[in-house]
């Protein structure tokens, strides 16, 4: 396994729209194997193969408390949504900023498994936020792309004084 370079905003890679997978094999299980690892390497719930420089429909996440329970969904599409829920969200590709988002508390979707099988899920709570965040991602949305334009232009200031405080990306590229 390897662990992936997470791309960050303003990168115009992470604006790519992932296209479906179509072929299930060996590739694809190294890719979710290199992404589940990336992701707790990074300390986070849900990452999506865009923003590894990936541009296909692959996310996992992993929302148990004992980060023990990884999730992959190859080819997500939310069949059915219902309520909202307004929640504190944060992103790998937007390290260090947060903001409350609002998305359908509910959600009912079908996906693929690693071998290409095809399921139907009902998720609520954190887990069907996490997917919603991460399915955003797979069309080249951000979480703070919900955000007013002020919000945006704040954030936006704060990366770059971030930027500047660390200089140089060191060789720990996922940091």
């Amino acid at each position: 396994m390897a662990k992936l370079e997470i791309l960050e905003i303003p990168d115009p890679r992470l604006r790519t729209v992932a296209k479906p997978v179509e072929t299930f094999n060996d590739e694809l299980l190294r890719l979710i194997a290199d992404m589940t690892e990336t992701m707790y390497f990074a300390d986070g719930i849900g990452l999506a193969a865009t923003q590894v420089n990936i541009h296909k429909r692959v996310l996992v996440l992993d929302v148990s408390e004992a980060q023990d329970h990884p999730r992959v969904y190859i080819n997500p599409e939310i069949l059915d949504s219902e309520g909202t829920e307004t929640c504190e969200e944060g992103c790998l590709s937007v390290p260090g900023i947060y903001a409350e988002v609002s998305r359908a508390e509910k959600i009912r979707i079908s996906a693929q498994h690693a071998d290409g099988s095809i399921f139907e899920e009902e998720l609520d709570g954190m887990h069907a936020v996490c997917l919603q965040h991460e399915m955003d991602h797979l069309v080249g949305k951000l979480f703070v792309d919900y955000l007013s334009p002020l919000k945006r232009r704040m954030v936006t200031k704060k990366l770059e004084k971030q930027r500047k405080v660390a200089g140089p990306k060191t060789s720990k590229a996922l940091l």
